[in-house]
């Protein structure tokens, strides 16, 4: 038996008889994003092993043919769509935590902040990067340690962004993958659910020490000379 939540209560009124295709979309869309991250984020922590093998795997990623449609079909686009559905259930959703204080009660509430938090934070990290916020937070892919350094120490309030953004991807992301094998009818019972469960832990833990190696590496070599 699974307990009913916001989630369940709403969407029936986004889409009315096409919200069920909706979920389904949004659900694969998280998957299909939470892929790219785990990979971006075990990408991101070869920081810790030198500026050289970092340099080495965004040269691997750049170098794909057809990059730019890569990033649009598994970045981009599943983004916008994930970011928008979700962010329309979470201002609709009929939060109920102080009626049922309930353990998957308190991950869906959980769920909903953190999407609202990954929303900016998301748009931040994307326009930072792209030069859109100025210079000093521009990424460079043929300097990507120098430049990826020199975004993470641009300024003091950058930390506590990236602090709070990974924290709140990592959750997000395992969290998600956990209500996804729901979602698609892969875990019924309870013992499924608590087994997946378990290794969504894991993965929270993995990708989380992931990209903290990549903020302590960034933060560490803030007085390295890249050439």
């Amino acid at each position: 038996m699974t307990t009913a939540t916001a989630n369940d209560l709403t969407l029936p009124l986004i889409g009315r008889r096409h919200h069920f295709l909706l979920r389904r979309l949004h659900s694969l869309t998280g998957i299909v994003f939470g892929g790219y991250l785990v990979v971006h984020l075990i990408v991101n922590a070869t920081l810790a092993q030198g500026g050289q093998v970092y340099q080495l795997q965004v040269n691997k990623i750049h170098e794909l043919p057809f990059v730019w449609a890569i990033e649009w079909l598994f970045i981009f686009l599943p983004i916008i769509y994930h970011a928008v559905y979700g962010l329309w259930i979470t201002f609709t959703a009929q939060w109920n935590l102080d009626r049922y204080p309930y353990e998957k009660n308190v991950f869906y509430v959980l769920q909903r902040i953190s999407a609202i938090i990954l929303a900016f934070f998301i748009a931040f990290h994307i326009f930072a990067m792209r030069g859109l916020l100025g210079g000093t937070l521009s990424f460079n892919p043929e300097q990507a340690s120098k430049t990826v350094v020199a975004h993470m120490n641009a300024h003091w309030w950058v930390y506590p962004i990236y602090v709070i953004g990974i924290l709140a991807s990592c959750y997000h992301l395992s969290n998600g993958f956990w209500t996804a094998a729901i979602t698609w009818g892969l875990t019924i019972s309870a013992g499924a659910q608590r087994r997946w469960g378990w290794i969504c832990a894991v993965l929270f833990v993995f990708t989380l020490t992931c990209g903290m190696l990549a903020f302590g590496a960034s933060i560490a070599r803030r007085h390295v000379a890249y050439p």
